[in-house]
């Protein structure tokens, strides 16, 4: 009987385990089990995205208030547009919004910070955000400072 009951325990401890384990990879890849439908979608172009990716984190004030959905290109224009879904409980954001593709440490993740600005009006569903800044580019920097040096 007492084996019954450390077996039983056991195995009680590895289902603990196994709901870790999940529960730690949905929560490093980013994705969730809900489908957070209460979302509204802006709109923000590029000149270029980087490394940015879909599900990549919108942030306000380091706060995340959205995630990046679908990256297409603009045929007239050739940029890149970034949709990014915001939750609907942050319909403040004015209309002179500005959107910066930032990288989370030196060679981290890229995510989109949003700066706001005064307008009293906000960004509705469908609007774009005009004021944006590219992603900074590392092996541009590296180039430019190599260009520099060479050209002294």
């Amino acid at each position: 009987m007492r084996t019954r009951w450390i077996e039983v325990l056991v195995g009680m401890f590895m289902m603990l385990g196994a709901v870790a384990v999940l529960g730690l990879a949905l929560n490093v890849s980013g994705l969730n089990l809900s489908q957070g439908d209460d979302t509204y979608t802006v709109y923000a172009r590029f000149e270029n995205i980087g490394g940015l990716t879909e599900r990549a984190k919108v942030t306000l004030s380091g706060v995340q208030i959205g995630e990046v959905g679908a990256i297409t290109i603009d045929t007239e224009r050739m940029m890149a547009v970034a949709a990014l879904n915001i939750y609907a409980e942050y319909n403040f954001l004015s209309a002179d919004s500005s959107a910066q593709i930032l990288t989370a440490g030196l060679l981290g993740e890229q995510y989109i910070g949003i700066g706001v600005g005064f307008e009293e009006d906000v960004l509705k569903n469908g609007d774009y955000i005009q004021d944006t800044q590219s992603a900074l580019v590392l092996e541009d920097l590296i180039g430019q400072f190599l260009f520099n040096k060479v050209s002294e």
